[in-house]
């Protein structure tokens, strides 16, 4: 205990304190938003609502896309930075950025014409259809804002910035609610838009971002990175080598995560219910984790390209010790009041009880599922994207998505597949764990 004790006072846990909290409540600023949108959307209509929701799914798959750029774009930010080559990052921005405006045309262009073939490929009914294919063209005229916002956000944070992100992120997310009451509803002379209203809302929300983000490279003599208008083609094929293992990474992660999701509808309407609801509970634990991630990514590439392996190391240890002890701290909330945070969302008992033990399962992982976060993050901030891609394929694969498939099919209950779940998250854990001591990630080239 005194040994971690000493470790929470040293200056770089400050550092890695002063990256992890912002980008944690700006991950729940995404997340509050999210709720709005789809609060204000449900008074439009059923078919509204789960219009909405499907074109969630549709942007797990478009975020395959800006992870080729975002990842490996990161890496070398981070190394550039840390060895002070301010001027080469902030030119490989702008190269990051040409690319993510080329990638997003295309988006567009299929986006627009498909959006009603998206939604029927879904399952959908006629009416979620009609409605979704009108939000989603909105959504994908002003898709390019999307890819630069969120090219920006972890461009700054690479550079040791996460505390302008949530600043911009607050202020961007009560623009979003203003335009949706104003464009859903009908207010101040607006007619209303409906669902059209909620795209238009959102986009108008990530234009914000942007322009602030262009504000503060083009004149702030503070910001981390400048605008530099300078084309360079080596550093972006760079970039992209790496981001390829991270995108494929993504798409199987997903793909995985959608046929898990399948397996457990298989069940009935309470047992997915349960576990939708368990999930978005979950999401509000992850924050820790996601902010310490963010920050050993940084950092880690920083000391890198700084020259100092051994300083990376530390900060990534540092940076997992801290971080399981938050999210063994919530873990303990999860399994105490998991009747009382699943409350909030249902009163269907079946519903109730099923989400409780998923609570209470994933409480018992939220170390392990700590040490995957911030170990597989350093790993990508040293440019080591294969590793984590080999990893996570593996491990979700031959230790969730099949044996799920095999208790379904033998007859065992849904807790049965969360407990294979939070196995799943242990064995990672303790993957990362090794790997990530062996230091082998500290000598890769980018």
């Amino acid at each position: 205990m005194s040994t971690l004790f000493k470790q929470i006072i040293t200056n770089d846990t400050k550092r890695v304190f002063a990256l992890a909290l912002p980008a944690a409540m700006k991950h729940l600023a995404d997340i509050l938003q999210i709720l709005v949108d789809m609060i204000m959307v449900g008074y439009v209509s059923v078919y509204a609502l789960a219009a909405v929701g499907l074109s969630m799914q549709f942007m797990m798959f478009i975020n395959v896309l800006m992870t080729l750029y975002i990842v490996g774009g990161n890496a070398l930010i981070s190394r550039f930075i840390g060895s002070g080559r301010v001027k080469r990052a902030s030119a490989l921005l702008f190269s990051l950025g040409l690319f993510a405006l080329l990638l997003s045309v295309a988006v567009t262009i299929v986006g627009y014409t498909q959006a009603d073939e998206l939604y029927r490929l879904m399952g959908a009914s006629s009416g979620v259809v009609a409605a979704g294919a009108s939000y989603f063209r909105v959504l994908v005229l002003g898709i390019s804002l999307i890819f630069l916002d969120n090219l920006l956000y972890n461009a700054l944070s690479a550079a040791g910035d996460t505390k302008t992100s949530l600043y911009i992120k607050l202020f961007s997310s009560v623009v979003n609610a203003f335009f949706n009451y104003v464009l859903i509803f009908g207010h101040f002379g607006v007619e209303a838009m409906g669902i059209e209203g909620a795209a238009l809302a959102t986009l108008i929300s990530y234009a914000f971002n942007v322009a602030i983000y262009a504000l503060l490279l083009f004149r702030s003599k503070k910001a981390k990175l400048h605008f530099i208008p300078l084309f360079t083609k080596s550093d972006l094929f760079r970039a992209l080598r790496i981001g390829y293992h991270a995108a494929i990474d993504r798409a199987v992660s997903t793909m995985s995560f959608l046929l898990f999701v399948a397996i457990i509808a298989y069940y009935g309407t309470a047992e997915l219910a349960g576990y939708q609801v368990g999930l978005r509970i979950e999401g509000l634990a992850f924050m820790p984790g996601f902010g310490f991630a963010i920050a050993s990514m940084a950092l880690v590439g920083q000391a890198l390209g700084a020259k100092d392996p051994q300083k990376a190391y530390n900060l990534g240890i540092i940076a997992a010790r801290v971080a399981y002890v938050f999210m063994g701290l919530v873990g303990v909330g999860l399994i105490l009041f998991s009747q009382d945070l699943v409350s909030f969302f249902t009163k269907d008992k079946e519903t109730m009880y099923i989400a409780s033990e998923y609570l209470i399962l994933v409480g018992l992982a939220q170390i392990p599922l700590a040490l995957t976060f911030v170990y597989s993050a350093s790993l990508r901030g040293a440019g080591d994207t294969k590793t984590v891609m080999r990893v996570n394929v593996l491990s979700l694969w031959l230790f969730r998505v099949i044996p799920s498939y095999i208790a379904y099919k033998t007859g065992f209950g849904v807790i049965a597949v969360f407990i294979i779940m939070n196995v799943e998250t242990a064995i990672k854990g303790v993957l990362y764990s090794y790997l990530y001591r062996q230091k082998r990630w500290l000598h890769v080239k980018v």
